[in-house]
């Protein structure tokens, strides 16, 4: 609840929140492969982890997906629901347009990686467009204006940041997309 998005980005990738991934509900996606021929994967845990989905390696086109789900008091469902989705609106979620977190969490770092890029005091941190949020550190927003340029020089501003200051690498968690087509992890 409250988090944005398409079924199929949150597939794609491996979406999570509140201690539980899409993977973790997800029993089988129907897609086409990269040969145009419909196809289905049933799901099993070897093929997601953290942040990571088969579709960001094997370039599936992602249309349909069967959810595996538990009945449950739609009341206390309902309050769960507004719970998540107020504590995302307190975080600034909405305020701006962004992709949501920046950088993936990484466990060994001892702390969320918001907290490791707040400690830094770059909270509303800007290169041109582009501002680290003032209410989440993680989170990379469009102030009005950004270029693709703009936020790419912020989420290397950052992560230099970090690792001048800590020695940790972090992860980036957004993918950029190649205007010619594929992805540019670089």
């Amino acid at each position: 609840a409250g988090l944005p998005g398409t079924v199929g980005g949150a597939l794609y990738m491996n979406a999570r929140c509140y201690g539980q991934s899409i993977s973790d509900v997800l029993a089988e996606t129907y897609y086409l492969d990269r040969a145009g021929k419909y196809a289905c994967l049933r799901t099993s845990s070897s093929d997601f982890d953290y942040k990571i989905s088969p579709f960001q390696k094997n370039g599936g086109i992602i249309l349909e997906a069967v959810f595996s789900l538990e009945t449950g008091n739609s009341e206390v469902i309902k309050i769960e629901m507004e719970k998540y989705r107020k504590d995302r609106i307190g975080k600034g979620h909405f305020e701006y347009p962004c992709a949501g977190s920046v950088f993936k969490n990484d466990r060994n770092f001892g702390e969320p990686t918001g907290k490791i890029i707040d400690s830094l005091g770059l909270r509303g941190y800007s290169i041109g467009g582009a501002k680290v949020s003032e209410h989440h550190a993680n989170i990379i927003v469009n102030a009005g204006n950004a270029t693709a340029a703009d936020i790419k020089a912020l989420v290397s501003y950052v992560a230099d940041r970090v690792h001048e200051a800590y020695g940790y690498t972090l992860e980036r968690e957004i993918i950029y997309v190649d205007p010619e087509g594929g992805n540019d992890n670089t």
